[in-house]
């Protein structure tokens, strides 16, 4: 075995047969859920409806303020990139980057964290396979702007994309749930109060980012939020009774 190779099996875990088994466990669950996704209801007249449903209700409360956003992040191409990339990258790749940098800086915390994740992840799902919502992007009439659809080359008709997204998918938000998760998880971590500071505004910036760029209401976002913590609690309490019967 070569010096470069034996610093690495050093630095493992659990050796390589856990970080393979790990990576399947991950794959495997993106697999299913894009393809469960990609399979969900999509009756058309139906996904409206609750799509209109939280437009109607966050009117009658006075709180439709999403084509406000909108039309400040239109105003700025530095916001539109940030928003649009932030959007693609924010679900997967960061969630796929700290995963990996939990498990060899931290990983007595790994379990744990991959656990949220999938399980929140699992329950958003549901909700998407039982209440399909057409999202705002899909509802000009109300003045909202399909951000990705106008000025990115990558949006939800782009090739795989097409074939696995389901576009009426918008509530709950897991894109603000697993930044939620990721957030409190990784501000945990840190030592620096900057670093910690930087995780706690990452789901705030990614809500930003989802509503800004007409794909999640805010109320997708809140209940994005709602099902991580329900999700968190609920792990917790589980972990403790382990505990107490072993």
């Amino acid at each position: 075995m070569s010096s470069a190779a034996a610093e690495v099996t050093r630095r493992l875990p659990r050796g390589w047969g856990h970080l393979i088994l790990q990576f399947v466990i991950w794959m495997g669950f993106y697999v299913v859920y894009q393809l469960v996704r990609g399979a969900a209801d999509r009756n058309l007249a139906s996904a409206y409806r609750h799509g209109e449903w939280v437009v109607l209700e966050e009117k009658r409360f006075g709180a439709l303020f999403e084509p406000a956003v909108q039309h400040v992040t239109d105003t700025s191409s530095i916001l539109i990139t940030l928003t649009s990339y932030t959007y693609w990258l924010s679900q997967f790749a960061v969630v796929g980057l700290t995963l990996a940098w939990v498990y060899f800086r931290h990983h007595e915390r790994f379990t744990g964290f991959r656990n949220w994740l999938i399980v929140a992840n699992l329950i958003g799902l549901v909700g998407y396979v039982l209440v399909p919502t057409a999202p705002p992007r899909m509802f000009p009439e109300w003045g909202f702007i399909d951000t990705l659809g106008q000025y990115s080359s990558l949006n939800h008709d782009s090739g795989l994309i097409a074939l696995a997204a389901n576009p009426y998918a918008a509530m709950p938000s897991l894109h603000a749930m697993d930044a939620f998760i990721v957030g409190v998880v990784m501000a945990s971590i840190c030592r620096s109060r900057i670093a910690k500071a930087l995780w706690f505004a990452w789901p705030v910036w990614v809500a930003f980012a989802v509503v800004s760029t007409g794909n999640h209401y805010w109320l997708d976002v809140v209940a994005g939020v709602l099902v991580a913590i329900a999700t968190g609690i609920a792990l917790r309490r589980i972990s403790s009774l382990r505990l107490r019967r072993a």
